[in-house]
């Protein structure tokens, strides 16, 4: 039949996904599209990872591995290896084989542990601005999120002035109630570029103790931490191990985002619960990848202080045309981010001023209010990419040059 009008008793989107629409992401990738625009909205790199890890991928397609489904828990090499880059890295010890759970992805491992760890009833804690899927990861499990808000300030790193956004911790404390069942923490932090210090992540895990809390941790963003931060990972303090759920992934590290790679660290217990949602999700996936990211993590080191040492030059390109073109630039200390202040150009509106930027000077970028529950705190923030070849952050540099 056609022209058949269907009358649901309700909207037909479930309630709890009701205020998520299309991303951001998506609109901006398109005005990048439309307009002819250089990108740098969205995180993700415009040129492959080593060519010697496509090329374990190919071998494996061709020898048939991970061509049918996996092991659920993700292939044994994979896991081994991520046991491995714990131990090698932070003197974390995991069993591959009951600690070790491969996912599609970060994104699915965020969602298979919210999923699986909270019910209707339980708040959980998310420093605000936060990666578009906590929010909606929350909402499908039926809980509450309560944001603590990262605010930009004033200070000082070896003598210079340095404003970021920091964590108040009497806040982060206050946050807490009865009803507080899980701590979602993300360093280094997108989209301020915010990496937590060992101050800052041992009064969490003294909070996360005393109020016996879980912790799911976001740190795919662990080897791109500059001017001598320091990534360390919250399950490595005095009682933390226990209670917290490591995400990592290899699609930041190696610059394959597109394989969809992800991990989580953790217990016997905890590892079981989020595996027991996870096999609901994708079930397995990305099989010949998982192999290829098993040889990924055996990488030099030089390989991962090489590519910290690209991205910080990249950064500091972008930093210094955003300055130079009148931004106020918050100069991170971690991941692929820049977020910028507009109000030094006159602007306040973030949505506004990311819808006309295309046009106005053929640079797509991000506005930070999406990643707001008070979208007002985030309203004149504006996030910039980085990852991208330095011929494309140079000419963007020379558009917003141009345009102000």
């Amino acid at each position: 039949m056609t022209g058949m009008t269907i009358h649901a008793r309700r909207p037909l989107l479930n309630r709890r996904l009701a205020e998520f629409g299309t991303t951001i992401f998506a609109e901006m990738s398109a005005l990048a599209l439309s307009t002819g625009s250089i990108n740098l909205g969205q995180g993700f790199p415009d040129t492959d990872g080593p060519e010697e890890i496509r090329e374990a991928a190919v071998r494996a397609l061709r020898d048939g591995r991970g061509n049918q489904y996996p092991p659920g828990p993700g292939v044994p090499e994979l896991r081994t290896a991520i046991a491995a880059h714990q131990k090698h890295r932070y003197g974390l010890s995991y069993d591959p084989d009951r600690e070790v759970l491969v996912t599609a992805g970060a994104t699915e491992a965020i969602a298979a542990a919210l999923l699986a760890l909270l019910e209707p009833g339980d708040e959980v804690i998310a420093f605000e601005p936060y990666y578009d899927s906590y929010a909606a990861c929350i909402a499908m499990a039926g809980a509450t999120r309560v944001p603590v808000t990262l605010r930009p300030q004033d200070g000082t790193r070896d003598g210079v002035a340095d404003r970021r956004f920091r964590l108040d911790l009497d806040e982060l404390r206050d946050a807490v109630t009865d009803n507080t069942r899980l701590l979602l923490i993300n360093t280094p932090h997108n989209p301020t570029g915010t990496v937590l210090t060992r101050e800052e992540l041992t009064e969490i895990a003294r909070l996360a103790v005393e109020r016996d809390l879980l912790v799911v941790t976001d740190e795919v963003y662990e080897h791109l931490v500059f001017d001598g931060a320091e990534h360390l990972p919250l399950a490595s303090f005095p009682g933390m191990r226990e209670r917290t759920v490591t995400i990592g992934s290899a699609g930041k590290t190696f610059s394959f985002t597109g394989w969809k790679v992800g991990w989580v660290t953790s217990t016997p217990d905890l590892v079981t619960a989020v595996r027991s949602a996870k096999q609901f999700l994708t079930y397995v996936s990305s099989g010949p990848f998982q192999y290829a990211v098993a040889e990924a993590l055996a990488l030099p080191d030089s390989y991962f202080e090489d590519f910290r040492a690209d991205m910080a030059a990249k950064r500091d390109l972008l930093a210094a045309g955003l300055a130079d073109a009148g931004f106020e630039v918050y100069r991170p200390a971690g991941t692929y981010f820049i977020t910028t202040d507009i109000r030094p150009l006159g602007e306040s509106d973030g949505f506004a001023f990311c819808r006309a930027l295309p046009e106005h000077a053929g640079v797509v970028a991000v506005p930070n209010a999406v990643f707001y529950d008070h979208r007002e705190a985030g309203a004149p923030f504006v996030r910039f990419a980085f990852c991208k070849r330095t011929e494309v952050l140079e000419e963007a540099v020379k558009r917003l040059g141009a345009a102000w």
